[in-house]
């Protein structure tokens, strides 16, 4: 027999109840999202595509005893396939062993997280093309003017608004809707080597200046014009927002409190424990998530479809709150679930999705280029890659502008580099931090936008090999 096909049609909130009302587990969670974007992209001066999507998924957490099932899917097309999804679930949990991170499920009476009864009901919020209506605008006028220059602008913009409704058998309602955008840019010229990136988050797009960023790429594209080669070696270097917002990402996500104690990463301490309270930073030197900051908003409560040492579905619903990863240079805090707080005899501080750095400096990048006797200007990073956990050595390549600084003026185009570095060290070695700044991490622009970060100099980065990339 089969089934009319409503659940796709139906609200988010209805689906997340009625998988509710099927289960059989001792307890389940039920987490639906619904995003819709936008995007247009664009090469060789001429906007080449747009298009728009939306998209639904459920994720049925069963908890049978001590153990848990997770099965994901789209939203099923009918009352047959839910079912079936939360029976899979279910007979996940049941073959399961019991879960390390085990803990009762949160309630509202258990949980900071604002209550969401009045908007738990509430559609998805939708974005459309009219987000880009000024950009696009904006967009045509500079390709104009890079073709009457005998330069060619690509990119990508994409403007996201993703909603999440999380429902639990205790009575947890929570729901959030998050707009977030990205815009990222590539100017080439005739010159070899003549290619220059630039990158920008955004909530609306009533943030980018077009002109503005146009400009900055075609005087970087005037840099490319003089080549200099250089050696591998160990040089001063400026690292804009951007690169270090990928350092930065690197370093979040490798401060999981539970691998620290176990010995596992740079955040252990030698003979055991971990390194809170230890300087691992100039003092003033601040590393921080708050989901309320008001540039950065993100999901205020956890929304976890897996268990693992940074996060734990039995956390779901559980507030977040302002937290300092590193305070006044010392290491304040590291990824807690729950379950690794109670071992570590502390608070649980979750993952949060936005990330800010602060050294307390002012100097803009211009004005740091601008005080440099002899070192290397960076555009970005790519292709990062861990090497050692326990130092947490990253490599990677520089890419699309790499420049050398002679008395305060930027002189040429250098050759790429491939680096070999730690975050948490080269924190401790900073000569000067500036103004802190919303960026756009390169390498994680996929998966992490929500950065604000300083430029930063380093008497000594690590160019271990010249890279032959372009």
């Amino acid at each position: 027999m089969s089934h009319p096909p409503i659940l796709a049609a139906r609200a988010a909130h209805e689906v997340v109840e009625q998988a509710l009302a099927l289960s059989r587990a001792d307890a389940c969670v039920v987490i639906a999202t619904e995003s819709s974007a936008v995007n247009l992209r664009w090469a060789n001066n001429t906007l080449t595509t747009n298009g728009a999507s939306r998209d639904r998924s459920i994720t049925v957490i069963s908890v049978v005893g001590r153990s848990f099932g997770v099965r994901s899917a789209s939203t099923p097309s009918d009352p047959g396939g839910l079912a079936d999804l939360v029976r899979a679930a279910e007979q996940a949990a049941h073959a399961a062993a019991d879960a390390e991170d085990y803990a009762d499920l949160l309630s509202p009476a258990s949980t900071a997280a604002a209550p969401a009864a009045d908007t738990f009901t509430e559609p998805a919020t939708r974005t459309d093309t009219a987000v880009f209506a000024t950009f696009a605008r904006d967009l045509a006028e500079a390709f104009g003017r890079t073709r009457a220059a005998g330069q060619r602008l690509f990119g990508f913009a994409e403007h996201r608004i993703t909603t999440t409704w999380l429902g639990t058998s205790t009575g947890l309602r929570l729901r959030h809707s998050e707009p977030t955008g990205s815009v990222e840019w590539n100017a080439k010229s005739a010159v070899a080597g003549g290619s220059v990136w630039h990158g920008q988050s955004t909530r609306d797009f009533t943030d980018v200046d077009v002109a503005a960023t146009h400009a900055q790429l075609t005087s970087r594209l005037a840099w490319c014009e003089r080549p200099v080669e250089l050696p591998a070696g160990r040089y001063e270097t400026l690292l804009p927002p951007s690169a270090v917002g990928d350092l930065m990402v690197g370093l979040y996500w490798a401060a999981a409190g539970r691998d620290a104690a176990e010995g596992r990463t740079v955040f252990s301490r030698a003979g055991g424990g971990t390194r809170l309270g230890e300087s691992i930073g100039p003092a003033g030197l601040r590393l921080s998530s708050d989901p309320a900051d008001p540039e950065l908003a993100t999901t205020p409560f956890v929304t976890a479809t897996s268990s693992s040492a940074m996060s734990s579905v039995f956390d779901n619903g559980l507030a977040l709150g302002a937290t300092d990863w590193i305070r006044d240079g010392a290491l304040a805090a590291l990824v807690q679930t729950r379950a690794s707080a109670r071992l570590a005899d502390g608070p649980a501080t979750p993952l949060i999705e936005n990330l800010t750095l602060d050294g307390g400096g002012t100097a803009s990048l211009e004005e740091m280029i601008a005080s440099t006797r002899r070192g290397l200007l960076l555009t970005s990073l790519w292709y990062i890659r861990e090497v050692d956990p326990e130092l947490l050595l990253q490599t990677g390549l520089t890419r699309d502008g790499v420049y050398l600084v002679e008395n305060g003026e930027v002189t040429g185009a250098v050759n790429n580099f491939r680096f070999n570095e730690s975050p948490v060290d080269l924190l401790g070695r900073a000569a000067e931090i500036g103004a802190t700044t919303r960026t756009l991490p390169r390498e994680w622009a996929d998966w992490f936008t929500l950065t604000r970060m300083p430029p930063v100099r380093v008497p000594d980065f690590n160019m271990s090999s010249v890279s032959p990339a372009n």
